[in-house]
Formats: structure tokens, C-alpha cells, sequence
């Protein structure tokens, strides 16, 4: 008698081969669920996206530009001058620029930087750019308020900034680049490994803040940074 026969009877010999197929059963099925999960949520995220620039549907107390994509302050600019909101937050604005290096690059903010903009040079990504944009607008008394940023970044900076001022109310305005209106994004393959490294961020940024409505804060937010964070503050928020 072979002794592995001896060792295994028949009927647990042939469960063994049953049972290491139900397991790689179990793990394609769980694959295919987290791909198809994964597939759907990217579908729902481009369904966020406006292809196309509308203005707000009315005026707020203020407007909050975050710098990082192309024609976003001039977009917030004309907005200000068209009286939607009482004053401009341009938030991430390098240390050593001023009001100067805008004017030059914006030339119509040149009336508007003296009596109505505010530059944040402390913030480096989307999650300080809620921050100081929260606070402020508490200084400001405001309680509703314009965001503008790129199409690809407004759902995240709408959740974190949700999550860091839900007492304000957040109208979106979305700024379509020049890249996204003449070529399908599927087209590109630089646009779409963008989408898909902004739906990456906005999943991470949606289970951090949906965790900590649960009393689960998996990254308390900074309440102050070092000199080094400052020094090593990049010329516009590149980090969004």
C-alpha cells in the first residue's frame, strides 16, 4: 500500500484539490469585485467633472481661488470684479510672491489687489488650503463662500473644505483648461494618469474625512508648521 495513501483516506484526498479551488475561487471573485468597485467609483468621479465653464448661480460673501492649474486667479478675478463676492482669498500663493508678481501675470486683478484680495502663503496642499480658508473666512464673518479651482480638483477640495467649514456654504466654479477643451481626456495619456492620480486623492481624502466623522482621525490636521515646512514651500500649491 502506498503510505500516502495510508496517510490520507480517499475523500480527503479529493477535498483537498476542491478546497484550494473554492479558495482561488473566493480570491478572483474578491479581485474582480475590488476591480469592478474600483472601475465604477473612477466612472462616478468623472461624472463630478464639468466639461464646461458656467458662472455661479448667484454671489457669496467671498471667493477662494486655489492656486496650482492655469487661468484659476484670472477666473476669480473677473468673478470679483463681477461683484460675486465682497472680497478674494488666492490661497497657496509662494512666500516671495506679491501682489506685484500677480498683477503681472493677471494684469486685470491690478485694481483689485489693493482694496479687495487677500494672498495665503501658508498653505501647500488642498488640506491647508481648507484650513486657511476657514480661517479666513470666520475673521471675515462670512458664511458662504465661491470656490474656484480646476474641474479634476474640485471634488476634493470640496470634501476637505466641507469637512473643515460645514457651517459655510460652498458654491463650486469650476475652471476648464485649454488641454481639457480641445482634446477628449481619454485621448491624452498625461490627462488621464492625472484622473486617475486626483480620483487616488479624492478616495484617500473621502475615507480619512468619512473616519473622522467617526471619531476615527487616522491624520490629525497640523495646527502649526515648523520654519523647515515653510522654507520648503513650493512656488504654487503643486501638492493639490
Amino acid at each position: 500500500m502506498d503510505p500516502r495513501s495510508a496517510q490520507f483516506p480517499p475523500d480527503l484526498r479529493q477535498a483537498r484539490p476542491i478546497r484550494r479551488f473554492g479558495l482561488l475561487r473566493a480570491a478572483f471573485a474578491a479581485v474582480l469585485g475590488l476591480g469592478v468597485l474600483g472601475v465604477g467609483g473612477f466612472v462616478a468621479f468623472l461624472l463630478q467633472l464639468r466639461v464646461e465653464e458656467a458662472r455661479p448661480a448667484r454671489a457669496a460673501d467671498g471667493i477662494v481661488v486655489l492656486t496650482g492649474g492655469s487661468s484659476r486667479v484670472s477666473d476669480a478675478v473677473e468673478l470679483l470684479a463681477s461683484g460675486y463676492g465682497k472680497r478674494l482669498l488666492i490661497s497657496g500663493v509662494h512666500r516671495t510672491n506679491g501682489a506685484s508678481d500677480i498683477s503681472r501675470s493677471v494684469p486685470d486683478s491690478k485694481d483689485w489687489l489693493g482694496c479687495c484680495v487677500d494672498l495665503d502663503r501658508s498653505a501647500v496642499n488642498t488640506r491647508s488650503n481648507a484650513a486657511e480658508t476657514r480661517r479666513w473666512a470666520h475673521e471675515r464673518g462670512f458664511r458662504s463662500l465661491i470656490v474656484v479651482t480646476s474641474n479634476y480638483h474640485m471634488p476634493r477640495a470640496i470634501v476637505e473644505m466641507s469637512h473643515a467649514m460645514p457651517d459655510v456654504e460652498l458654491i463650486p466654479f469650476s475652471v476648464i483648461g485649454e488641454k481639457w477643451r480641445d482634446e477628449a481626456w481619454w485621448s491624452s495619456g498625461a490627462t488621464l494618469r492625472l484622473l486617475l492620480s486626483e480620483y487616488a486623492k479624492y478616495v484617500a481624502v473621502e475615507a480619512r474625512v468619512r473616519l473622522a466623522r467617526l471619531g476615527i482621525d487616522i491624520a490629525p490636521e497640523a495646527t502649526e508648521q515648523s520654519p523647515e515646512s515653510v522654507a520648503h514651500k513650493p512656488a504654487t500649491a503643486l501638492a493639490n
